[in-house]
């Protein structure tokens, strides 16, 4: 017992992710267990694993980390994973097949001398990696491939050993380049399409793997041996693989335990009624086996469900009957749509997104990989299958009063098919994906020769955001609203401009939120896991979170923008087009069974799109709103209502618009009037010091700040902010500088000393104009490098303890350093002196300075920004072609995707990296009156667009190099707002979209700007499995009644010595090895 409690107390130490106590339930069961349904965690003697390959990093760091978990089970444990058998040992140098490391496996232990194959337990853990799906081009026979693989390995595995419980995993994270060269498949689809192309896939070769076990009784004709499958895939973060950005270190650090600790819960928890933990991925907590579930889950003795089990559906009855009397067209074709009759439609087309693509609308519940079919002929607002009484679509309809209609889809099959016809949705489009849709929708309408183009009357239907939506909460500003609306509004002006003769359906994007139902029941039996990866920001928000509510807003918005587009009356100013919204998606109401849980018939296999039975009630709902009235029009669609059919009447014969509605459009909504400055509002209510001067810089109010002070290159200087020509770009607005500038106040200049101005009206340090002597005591200079910067500090320690105005003792300082674009810029030039290590070692001579001379200092450095997102602003000016050049050659010269840029980009990463290391380690925490805390607002840099494509030119000056006062704004308010968000929630990207209302407010509950230290609360303690809400703390289970009281005590009390004792030998050696190696960079004054 004891030497297993000290290394519990060693590894608690170091392991710091896991939070509370260590689990109770530790110890192995006595007498050891006879067969496969009653192993411990502690019973597990030998540990290893297959399907482990060279290019998988990090599942190998995942199965290093679930062996150091399953240490504290069994400090004893035998495993594979050493030295020599390393994952890039040779053997592993050639990819071999399952079977082949199952007979390695199998022959490793045998012949281990230390492992007894006979009487010790094995947990054997056999990873599926997705992308061998890749090899394959049909999709099925890959996944039978893959199965029958997996199948040949577990019959390996059973023959060879004894007591061994396999573990099946699905792999799914590698997303590199690597991944990508193997993954032929994914090359000819968009970005949509292969994010819905390998969800798919995997859930398929989910099920069909639980299929096989199911097949084969889970192996279990021994009492022996069993085959057990994780509930879920291991599958890397959703918003890696929203936002296609790669993560950094230590975000895939935080993944790797992520998915370790879903291994782990799925192996010891039982697949039915288990609640997932809510740790929000920042602090794990570690579930414990129980009195009651002490064992590995296993079949035996915790049934799992299987999608196999799902009953299949009665074909819903999908057509309708049509009622309509007056079915005639016009006594000549019309001239006005306002007088467009149901048969006077002789065209129909559609774009937009899976939903219209029609992705799984036949599919059985259990066959998810059929949702990758596109079942165009049934779609709601275009398919043509069949007729309206087997059929209900908007074309089926329509077919009724004109029985020559064209455009309709027919069967299967993506947009470039000709059966496709007019219906170009595209399954995963967004809204910057409908322009081009339109434009080979008219293409092919120009090109058929069954359509009059001049002639024909046409109905258009546009139906688009759902997908925006679902990746809102990665790119807030990508997928904003403004963008959303503009992309729609290109869309409808080239309509406008090309097409005669039609009538757009606009739909409202439907109200997404509803969808959550499907996935917070857990009898419902949705694959969560794949939706989370097509809509995380939809399914992963918490209830009644922030995130939820911003969700709510964007939804909202697009609606609402939709509707402001309109009402311009922008698109009625010829008589022979329009553009109706059609609203009937605004409300959703989620079909339920008669026991009130949700209708899982109304969705595909996924849970995600839509069933035939849905879009039904689609086409219906769709075509009652053409027939209503604007301004009367329904807004709510209930999937399990009654949906009957409306007709046109004598007196309202015409599909309906604006003109036959007598409905008078808003107007255009007012122009706002010129920005005149780029001030900000305040609404910060408590204004207050502490009470007595703070000794800690971990309780630092705002006002308790007296001096700012700021180090950098031309961007603090505020080089060109205010120039109108290139001879403004020689002058320094020093006093608009986004981190020093203290111009006018907070109402027509926004900056970090202009906001800190509002709690303490006395703060010292802040340049004003241009004149030197009112620099204040910014230090930074145009051009400066990173090396230039330790000379600053010593300028700015000098000039602080020669300024009578300042206590260089007692008050309270903030610096703000900002640099590394000049260093990036010329990196080409000069790579030995500019490399990534220089780059630290030269912000660590500043920090050193400071941290020796100064007290009371809180120092801000400012995370370098992606600099060579700079080739894209562009401007036919002499500023800008050339300026632009001189001012940052290794960026702007090299041509796109070379592989100078490439290294660059190379760089530039290792540049904030190498600063993340310097700033997030301990190397500044020895004083209580100092931090350095690192402002990542540029982590991810996106430099706004407008119009077509094109980088917003009002954030940069005259050379396209430098930035604005607008944008020196946005950093000021963006720096502000970084200080009063804690470690590790602070946020990393700036979206430059003006509005004088963002600068937040310290709250009553933290009123001090965040650092390392007070940005970490307390852990929260450890939960065991239950079926009880995750958030309730489970009482650990008392010591057997066997045990003495004073025990645990005595034992503890030895542990913590013993620990202590460990630790200081090894930190004795260390610090003996420190002593004997001369130190290459030390602590020093400035020697004033």
């Amino acid at each position: 017992m004891l030497p297993r409690l000290v290394l519990v107390s060693l590894l608690s130490l170091a392991w710091t992710t896991v939070s509370g106590q260590l689990c109770t339930e530790m110890f192995p069961s006595q007498p050891p267990p006879s067969t496969v349904d009653s192993v411990r965690p502690s019973d597990v003697a030998v540990l290893s694993s297959v399907g482990l390959h060279m290019h998988s990093n990090e599942l190998s760091r995942m199965a290093s980390r679930f062996r150091e978990l399953m240490t504290l089970f069994n400090p004893a444990l035998i495993s594979p994973v050493s030295d020599e058998t390393s994952f890039y040992a040779p053997q592993f140098a050639q990819q071999r097949t399952l079977v082949e490391q199952a007979q390695d496996v199998s022959l490793y232990l045998q012949d281990n001398k230390v492992a007894d194959a006979d009487s010790d337990w094995k947990l054997v853990l056999l990873f599926v990696r997705v992308d061998r799906l890749c090899a394959f081009k049909q999709q099925q026979s890959a996944i039978q491939a893959v199965v029958e693989d997996v199948d040949d390995a577990l019959q390996s595995l059973r023959s060879q050993l004894s007591r061994t419980i396999v573990s099946v995993a699905l792999w799914d994270g590698e997303h590199d380049a690597f991944q990508y060269k193997t993954c032929s498949c994914m090359e000819a689809n968009g970005e949509g399409e292969v994010r819905l192309l390998k969800a798919m896939l995997t859930q398929s070769l989910q099920e069909s793997l639980d299929e096989l076990l199911v097949k084969r009784r889970w192996y279990g004709d021994r009492d022996d041996f069993t085959v057990t499958l994780q509930d879920q895939p291991l599958i890397t973060d959703v918003s890696s693989v929203a936002s296609g950005k790669p993560l950094s270190e230590s975000e895939a650090t935080r993944q790797t335990d992520n998915m370790m600790m879903q291994m782990w819960t799925n192996l010891l928890q039982p697949s039915v009624g288990r609640d997932d933990t809510d740790d929000r991925g920042k602090i794990f907590t570690l579930p414990c086996p129980t009195k009651g579930r002490p064992f590995l889950r296993t079949e035996g003795n915790s049934p799992s469900y299987h999608p196999s089990d799902v009953s299949p559906l009665l074909h819903p009855f999908t057509g309708t009957e049509m009622t309509c009397e007056d079915l005639g067209p016009s006594a000549s074709t019309p001239t006005s749509v306002h007088e467009l009759r149901p048969a006077d439609i002789k065209v129909v087309a559609a774009v937009g997104d899976s939903l219209t693509a029609g992705n799984g609308i036949a599919s059985s519940p259990n066959n998810v990989l059929d949702v990758l079919k596109q079942y165009r002929g049934l779609s709601w607002s275009i398919g043509g299958d069949d007729n309206l009484t087997t059929v209900t679509t908007l074309p089926n309809i329509l077919k009724h009063f004109n029985h020559n209609l064209t455009g309709y889809s027919l069967g299967m099959g993506k947009q470039t098919t000709p059966q496709a016809f007019l219906n170009q949705a595209v399954a995963g489009a967004k809204s910057k994906d409908l322009p081009s849709q339109v434009r080979t929708l008219v293409a092919r309408m120009k090109n058929d020769s069954r359509i009059n183009f001049e002639s024909d009357w046409k109905v258009i239907t546009l139906f688009i955001g759902g997908n925006d939506v679902c990746d809102h909460c990665y790119n807030s500003l990508l997928y904003s609203e403004k963008n959303y609306v503009s992309h729609v509004q290109e869309t409808l002006d080239y309509l406008h401009k090309e097409v005669p003769r039609a009538l757009v359906n606009l739909i409202e994007p439907l109200h997404i939120i509803p969808l959550r139902e499907m996935h917070t029941d857990a009898s419902v039996k949705c694959p969560t896991w794949l939706v989370n990866i097509l809509c995380p920001c939809v399914i992963l928000p918490k209830p009644n979170s922030e995130a939820l509510q911003l969700l709510e807003d964007i939804n909202r918005s697009y609606q609402r923008a939709l509707h402001e587009l309109v009402e311009s009356s922008q698109y009625d100013t010829r008589s022979d087009f329009t553009v109706v919204i059609q609203p009937f998606f605004r409300e959703i109401v989620v079909p339920r069974l008669p026991d009130g849980r949700p209708d899982r018939s109304f969705f595909s296999a996924d849970c995600f799109h839509l069933s035939q039975k849905a879009q039904t009630q689609m086409a219906r709902s769709l075509w009652n709103n053409m027939l209503e009235p604007l301004g009367n029009k329904t807004s709510k669609q209930d999937f399990s209502a009654d949906i009957n059919l409306k007709c046109p009447t004598k007196s309202s014969p015409y599909i309906r618009t604006y003109n036959n509605s007598n409905y008078v459009y808003a107007g255009p909504s007012p122009t706002p009037g010129p920005i005149t400055n780029w001030g900000s509002d305040f609404s910060c209510m408590d204004l207050e010091p502490s009470d007595t001067v703070p000794t800690s810089v971990h309780k630092l109010r705002p006002a308790d700040i007296m001096v700012v002070a700021a180090l950098g290159d031309s961007l603090t200087v505020g080089t060109g902010a205010k120039a109108k020509n290139i001879l403004g770009l020689n002058r320094e607005y020093k006093g608009v500088s986004w981190s020093i500038g203290g111009d006018k106040t907070l109402d027509t200049v926004t900056t970090l000393p202009n906001i800190l101005k509002k709690f303490n009206p006395s703060l010292r340090g802040f340049s004003k104009d241009q004149l030197p002597r009112q620099k204040g005591f910014n230090m930074a200079m145009a051009g400066a490098k990173t090396s230039d910067i330790p000379g600053q500090a010593q300028a700015l320690i000098k000039a602080m303890r020669e300024d009578k105005g300042v206590d260089i003792e007692k008050d309270w300082k903030l610096v703000t350093i900002f640099v590394g674009g000049n260093d990036l810029c010329h990196y080409c030039t000069d790579q030995n002196n500019l490399a990534p290590m220089n780059y630290s070692h030269n912000l660590m001579l500043s920090l050193d300075m400071l941290y020796k001379e100064v007290p009371r200092l809180l120092v801000n450095v400012v995370e370098i920004f992606e600099i060579y997102q700079l080739k894209t602003v562009k401007k036919n000016t002499l500023g800008c072609s050339l300026l632009q050049r001189i001012s940052c050659p290794c960026v702007i010269n090299p041509s796109e995707n070379s592989p100078e840029i490439e290294e660059m980009k190379r760089i530039n990463l290792q540049y904030q990296v190498e600063m993340k290391y310097l700033i997030t380690g301990d190397r500044y925490d020895g004083k209580e009156d100092f931090a350095v805390v690192l402002q990542p607002f540029l982590h991810n840099s996106f430099i706004p667009q407008i119009g077509k494509g094109e980088p917003d030119e009002s954030l940069f000056s005259v050379d396209c190099f430098h930035i604005s006062e607008r944008a020196h704004s946005e950093m000021a308010i963006a720096l502000w707002n970084n200080m009063l968000e804690p470690e590790g929630k602070k946020q990393s990207y700036n979206n430059f979209t003006h509005d004088r209302s963002k600068i937040h407010c310290p709250s009553e509950a933290s009123p001090f700007i965040f650092t390392k230290t007070n940005s970490f609360h307390s852990l929260p303690p450890v939960t065991s499995p239950t079926t009880s809400s995750p958030t309730t703390a489970i009482p650990l289970s008392p010591c057997p009644p066997t045990m003495h009281e004073w025990v645990p005590v005595i034992v503890g009390v030895v542990s913590l010595l013993a620990g202590i004792a460990v630790a200081w030998l090894f930190f004795s050696c260390c610090q003996r090895r420190k002593n004997t190696v001369p130190r290459g960079v030390e602590m020093r004054g400035t020697n004033f």
